[in-house]
């Protein structure tokens, strides 16, 4: 207790270089925690892109392939479904539901996908949430179109206002189905998963603009307009992938197995979450480099304490001469420079969450709402817990190199006048 007091006693003679050192040490904690909150809120964030679907189905592909174009809009399918092999699927008696996926178009460089007004209801994400609406409702004419968020803010869209789709994938076309424009009927809310990338419109539409082209190009001499493609019956031949749910999870394998063995076309089933794994794993380098350079960062601040420390040795060699002459032992010495050492990593350990935590408080709808990241506030986890035991030994044992020179300095050496 009389070393715990001396410590604290000499750290108040020296407050402002002990509260620069706490500071510093405070902020590198709340960095390495950050990032570790970052992290871990990215990699559920990732996970929850899309929930409560039971299996994705497309062509005949690799998970992650199918995985990419069917949810992130990423690349292009092998193949498609056709609509013969989606209705089969549908009428399994496992089979709760189902939702078509078909993507080929774009708009300025934003992905389009037809589906069925479903979509709205039986995408979720983040666990149970649905899609809601910012403005406007599904889309319940033929040319009716619903935008994401990200979609509606980078170029200016609001309910009512014309649209027009292009062939292809570029964000530049110059292939555009202009004799059909659509009109956004709805705006959803921001997700931070690329629903708010994506230009949805029914599968009729997309048969619509289409009716009069044939392998990437207008057919010549057969011009179909709007009120003409609206009289034509409209039922899709193929779709890109489909989303299905199941009547009970201890189905799922059972009915991979069924599709992934059609025998009519050759189709892919995957179960989402185990794809998203994989691809998570193959980014986990990022998440790594993060850790170390946030590691590096405390490394850099326990550093920091130690120059402190060992700076005003100098300046503290008759303090501790003057003790060692009024009985302190050596040991004495070495215990309170330890003692220091501990409270200034003990002070940076305890402020650094609380600046952490104070800071998501302030940043969490700013940072939800524009990146669509989730970063949950929750006491610290084991893991977390850990970081933070270790920050603190690795403050004592920084300690331990200016407590053993001070241990090591003689009597006589601390009262000798320099010149």
């Amino acid at each position: 207790m009389i070393i715990h007091r001396l410590a604290l006693k000499s750290l108040r003679n020296r407050w402002v270089t002990a509260l620069l050192t706490v500071i510093a040490i405070s902020l590198s904690t709340a960095l390495l925690l950050g990032v570790e909150k970052v992290r871990t809120g990215a990699r559920q964030s990732f996970a929850d892109t899309i929930s409560g679907t039971d299996l994705l189905v497309g062509a005949r592909s690799g998970a992650i392939q199918l995985l990419l174009y069917s949810v992130f809009r990423i690349g292009n399918a092998t193949n498609n479904i056709g609509w013969a092999a989606y209705e089969d699927i549908t009428h399994h008696p496992d089979v709760a539901w189902t939702v078509p996926l078909s993507l080929g178009d774009s708009h300025k460089g934003f992905r389009v996908l037809g589906t069925s007004v479903d979509y709205f209801t039986r995408y979720k994400f983040r666990g149970t949430q649905n899609l809601r609406f910012a403005a406007g409702k599904p889309f319940d004419d033929l040319f009716d179109a619903v935008i994401g968020a990200d979609v509606a803010r980078a170029l200016g869209y609001k309910v009512g206002d014309p649209i027009v789709l292009a062939h292809g994938l570029g964000s530049v076309s110059f292939v555009e189905h202009g004799d059909k424009p659509f009109r956004i009927a709805g705006i959803l809310e921001k997700t931070g998963t690329p629903v708010d990338r994506t230009v949805h419109v029914s599968l009729a539409g997309i048969d619509a603009i289409h009716v009069d082209w044939q392998s990437g190009g207008r057919v010549p001499g057969q011009a179909v307009t709007a009120d003409e493609v609206r009289k034509m019956d409209l039922k899709p031949q193929a779709i890109t992938a489909a989303m299905v749910g199941l009547k009970s999870k201890l189905a799922t394998f059972r009915v991979q197995r069924a599709i992934n063995e059609y025998r009519k076309e050759p189709l892919s089933a995957i179960i989402p979450g185990a794809a998203l794994q994989e691809l998570w794993e193959l980014l986990g380098t990022a998440e790594t480099a993060l850790g170390a350079i946030s590691a590096m960062v405390v490394a850099t601040a326990l550093l920091g304490m130690v120059t402190m420390i060992l700076t005003t040795l100098n300046e503290r060699r008759r303090e501790m001469a003057i003790l060692r002459s009024v009985g302190a032992g050596p040991r004495t010495v070495l215990g309170l420079l330890v003692a220091e050492a501990t409270a200034l990593t003990a002070a940076g350990v305890v402020l650094g969450p609380c600046l952490l935590y104070l800071a998501l408080a302030l940043l969490q709808p700013y940072i939800d709402a524009n990146y669509g990241l989730h970063i949950g506030i929750a006491p610290p986890t084991a893991t977390e817990l850990a970081m933070l035991a270790a920050i603190l030994v690795a403050g004592i044992l920084a300690g331990l190199l200016p407590a053993i020179r001070a241990y090591r300095l003689s009597l006589a050496d601390g009262m000798t006048v320099r010149t």
